[in-house]
């Protein structure tokens, strides 16, 4: 992590923790009065509406994903912090090309089909722990451990080793704050090289005995006669597969948090009709997965989004402001799960960067709610429960780092 990372405080400058859990007023703001607007205090440009967006996500001959200055922060600015190796997904194509086949190889249709009985297993082993119980913490004992227990059973880490990993995953992951900087970058240093030291020896013994998992797909994945190096793979799965953590644990949580407190009838609804559940998946990626952003650099002068824009200068696409335009989605600050095109959402981006991990979320998505359900015939609040005591900072935004639940079999 050696670029200038660009503070989003002072780009939103939202109030409370509670504000950024749910920035509808402010995104309703900005697409009504400022759908392209310039930030003085971050030297940036931010697009909000659902074209402008998707145009600067897309189009790498006038937005390049090389950039010096980004909204990123992950991984660390220490050696082993570095997330890309030789193998850089921060490009445009055509070289971008080779490095996404790579990684490709772990994410095929192929891939998800053998691991779905190992992620059903794991669903059925976590909802096993909990289903004597009157209430649980869905968080803790659910949405974050399932993504956590899955993705490192598929990189294939002793599930002994399974908590380490998801503490140096959060730490990596932690957004910069204005205040307090160097503390946040000593403890992304320190989970660095705590994550390069266990993981690197790993991926030697896999080389030498390779077995059905993300990291012997990578080690055995050639494009145009090249393969990735045991330190290549280190990096692309801190930054690839360490998504894949945070931002399930983020939809997961999120769901529940709107089965709860924003609609009460939806949970019955959809276990009444699982033919609804892939799609409330959906609705919940574009109205309850609230700060999905991305940054380009300007590649060459234009007016594609209607200002000047000069070469260097950096834009901001707000993913989730585009899932609120009234001019894709009817009544967008509505939660609807019988919305006929909520797939259209640009929470896993657009374009040649649209998401390796996207199957994977959407996989454990419907398989751990539909599989909840099963158990559970309804859900109650917890009286007392304050969103504000439950917030912490992360990549996707205010995460919730709890929400107890009354379960009910």
């Amino acid at each position: 992590m050696n670029n200038e990372i660009i503070s989003l405080e002072d780009i939103t400058q939202f109030q409370s923790p509670t504000e950024e859990f749910n920035p509808y007023v402010w995104y309703k703001h900005k697409l009504q009065h400022e759908p392209i607007s310039y930030n003085e205090a971050t030297d940036t440009w931010n697009a909000f509406r659902y074209q402008d967006v998707k145009r600067v996500l897309s189009d790498y001959e006038h937005f390049s994903n090389v950039r010096t200055r980004t909204t990123i922060s992950v991984g660390a600015d220490n050696d082993e912090g570095k997330h890309m190796g030789k193998f850089n997904l921060m490009t445009d194509p055509p070289e971008h090309r080779k490095s996404r086949s790579l990684l490709a190889a772990a994410f095929t249709p192929r891939s998800l089909k053998l691991w779905e009985p190992r992620i059903q297993e794991i669903v059925s082993e976590l909802i096993q722990e909990i289903k004597e119980a009157e209430q649980i913490d869905v968080v803790k004992d659910f949405a974050s451990a399932l993504p956590t227990i899955v993705i490192s059973d598929l990189l294939g880490v002793p599930s002994e080793d399974r908590l380490l990993f998801q503490k140096w995953v959060y730490d990596l992951f932690l957004p910069m704050p204005k205040e307090n900087t160097e503390n946040v970058q000593e403890i992304k240093r320190q989970a660095a090289k705590a994550y390069y030291s266990y993981l690197f020896p790993h991926i030697v013994q896999k080389r030498a005995n390779p077995s059905d998992d993300i990291i012997s797909d990578l080690i055995q994945a050639e494009v145009d006669g090249e393969r990735l190096s045991d330190d290549d793979i280190v990096r692309t799965t801190m930054f690839i597969l360490g998504a894949g953590i945070e931002t399930t644990s983020h939809l997961l949580a999120n769901t529940f948090y709107s089965f709860l407190y924003d609609n009460s009838q939806i949970y019955g609804e959809v276990r009444a009709n699982r033919e609804l559940l892939p799609n409330t998946v959906e609705e919940m990626l574009r109205y309850r997965f609230n700060i999905a952003k991305m940054d380009r650099t300007v590649k060459q002068d234009n007016n594609l989004l209607g200002v000047e824009l000069k070469k260097g200068d950096v834009v901001v696409a707000w993913m989730s402001a585009a899932n609120m335009d009234e001019d894709v989605f009817d009544n967008p600050f509505t939660l609807d799960i019988h919305r006929p095109n909520n797939k259209q959402h640009l929470t896993f981006g657009n374009g040649p960067h649209f998401c390796l991990g996207a199957p994977l979320a959407r996989l454990e998505a419907n398989m751990g709610i539909g599989m909840f359900m099963d158990t559970f015939s309804r859900i109650e609040p917890v009286p007392g429960f304050t969103l504000a005591d439950n917030l912490t900072p992360s990549a996707a935004g205010q995460m919730l780092s709890s929400l107890p639940v009354k379960v009910y079999r």
